[in-house]
């Protein structure tokens, strides 16, 4: 359970830090902005003009996310042997099945009312921050909890 947690905040961290560069580096704005689009999926548009208490949910509900995916991963890594055998594979494949969880699940179910429209470069782009800041990471932690012989 220890590793679970400290994936999960590892991952959330990475994947924030990444979020809020990629949106300051867009469109030059306050990256504040990424955790009320967050918290707008619970509180609706109201959640843009919630200031800080507002920016503190979305912080909230993206490690509810990051800890939910990585709880499956590890789950996944654990039960099932062809995700161990595939390597660093299952890793890079799974951030895009939590892409396309999060726009073809989690999104049309919440209250998010603006959704960027969907090009190969905003699919590109998100899919490289995933893999990057989650896929890979979380591959090498489960290893590390699992599979004792690698330890150092």
């Amino acid at each position: 359970m220890r590793a679970v947690v400290r994936a999960g905040l590892i991952i959330g961290t990475l994947d924030i830090l990444a979020a809020f560069l990629q949106f300051y580096f867009t469109t030059h704005n306050n990256p504040v902005v990424v955790l009320h689009y967050i918290a707008s999926g619970v509180f609706g548009d109201g959640a843009y003009k919630g200031g800080i208490l507002m920016a503190g949910w979305g912080l909230l509900f993206h490690f509810v996310i990051a800890f939910a995916f990585t709880t499956l991963f590890f789950a996944l890594f654990r039960s099932l042997a062809s995700v161990r055998r595939i390597g660093l594979l299952s890793g890079i494949l799974y951030a895009p099945f939590m892409w396309i969880v999060i726009q073809f699940v989690v999104i049309p179910l919440s209250r998010i009312s603006s959704v960027s429209p969907l090009s190969f470069a905003n699919v590109a782009i998100a899919n490289a921050i995933l893999i990057a800041c989650i896929g890979i990471p979380l591959y090498y932690m489960a290893r590390r909890a699992y599979e004792p012989s690698r330890k150092p």
